[in-house]
């Protein structure tokens, strides 16, 4: 059980949040939302799209807007966006409100997984490992910035990955560090 705790999940795309995510979610009993999903859901549009019409920068207004939305709920599994931590603001959401797990991946992991649909605006026309490699070298410092663990999910099952999240989190509960919505008990 959770109690009022929510579980962020960040990291880069292909990284395994989405289905690490669903799978704790089940585990705990409680709801998964996937911020990029939610982005859709509002706007009736896919993510390229939004891209292909307003930008990144109109994208990342779009993410920092649901990102504050999302960190009002209690008790959920969240999926962010890869890019999610670029915002200050919302990183600062995060580490508040929440309990952070960064699922850490090699460009190559990512590559295999997220080259797979073409969902992924930031790899059109470009050399997939090579972008991948760039936007880890400047969002890896930020993912670890917010988390409170820090999990490899290269070449892992989801299982795994989930049973181990929730140990550690199990654990912390257990030593006293669960977080009010505003982190002031620890």
């Amino acid at each position: 059980m959770i109690g009022s705790q929510n579980l962020y999940l960040v990291g880069p795309m292909g990284s395994g949040k989405t289905a690490v995510g669903k799978q704790l979610a089940r585990m705990l009993g409680c709801p998964f939302v996937d911020s990029d999903h939610e982005i859709e859901r509002a706007t009736g549009a896919d993510i390229p799209l939004i891209f292909e019409r307003e930008g990144e920068a109109g994208f990342r207004q779009r993410e920092r807007d649901m990102i504050a939305a999302l960190t009002k709920r209690e008790r959920i599994v969240l999926a962010t966006g890869g890019g999610a931590v670029l915002d200050a603001g919302s990183r600062h959401l995060l580490q508040q409100h929440g309990w952070v797990v960064y699922l850490e991946t090699t460009p190559e992991q990512q590559a295999e997984r997220a080259t797979r649909t073409r969902h992924r605006p930031l790899l059109h026309g470009v050399d997939a490992r090579q972008r991948l490699t760039e936007l880890l070298a400047v969002r890896d410092p930020l993912y670890r910035e917010v988390a409170d663990l820090v999990i490899t999910t290269n070449h892992r099952r989801v299982n795994a990955v989930a049973d181990e999240i929730l140990a550690a989190f199990q654990r912390s509960v257990a030593d006293g560090n669960t977080y009010t919505a505003d982190k002031t008990t620890s």
